[in-house]
């Protein structure tokens, strides 16, 4: 009776969005290996900068299409088909059936337009939905304001802050800690999909 409700519940909802997602191909590292030497893209990133060269983004790609433990797909525009970033789910834990869903928009082109949020909301109803996954967590520079803004539409609750835990640009900073269960996302999804009709 309750997985029926479940069931209707899920299939009630059907999210409308101006992307898909799909399986990386080996030639993604053509476009992929402009974004991983972007100074801009690289600074809203945890982690230092590092110069990746042609061959190791290539071999980037490979290792993602072929890691069975996480998921990385490619942000695709339906109407051009057009490769513009990339998300992933990884971390997987399933004892403690939770996850990381950290997602990339590097054509800056197609930056504030909303994708990050649509890639995200898919593959969060993916990681609940169908790997039965019941927290994921999110870590996000503090002032990368963008991102923390889209992790709250999202539905994304702080938990708290790690302190001065990246070092990156001859500084240490701030990392905030969100996250969001599955039952909170039911209603962040439901909302989403009456709201947004592309």
């Amino acid at each position: 009776m309750i997985s029926d409700l479940k069931n209707n519940y899920k299939n009630k909802y059907i999210m409308k969005s101006r992307i898909y997602l799909r399986a990386l191909e080996l030639d993604d590292y053509k476009v992929s290996i402009q974004w991983r030497n972007d100074d801009e893209i690289s600074n809203l990133v945890g982690g230092p900068k590092y110069y990746v060269s042609s061959e190791r983004e290539k071999e980037w790609v490979r290792n993602a299409i072929f890691d069975n433990s996480k998921i990385v797909l490619a942000i695709c525009l339906k109407d051009s088909n057009k490769y513009i970033g990339n998300i992933m789910l990884q971390d997987i834990d399933y004892v403690n059936r939770s996850g990381h869903v950290p997602v990339l928009i590097g054509d800056k082109t197609e930056w504030n337009k909303g994708y990050a949020t649509e890639a995200r909301m898919l593959m969060l109803h993916y990681a609940f939905y169908h790997k039965g996954l019941e927290r994921i967590v999110a870590y996000v520079l503090e002032d990368n304001i963008s991102s923390l803004k889209m992790h709250e539409k999202c539905g994304y609750k702080v938990e708290g802050v790690l302190r001065r835990s990246v070092y990156k640009n001859g500084k240490f900073h701030n990392q905030v800690v969100l996250s969001i269960l599955r039952d909170e996302f039911e209603e962040v999804y439901k909302a989403y999909c009456d709201k947004h009709a592309f």
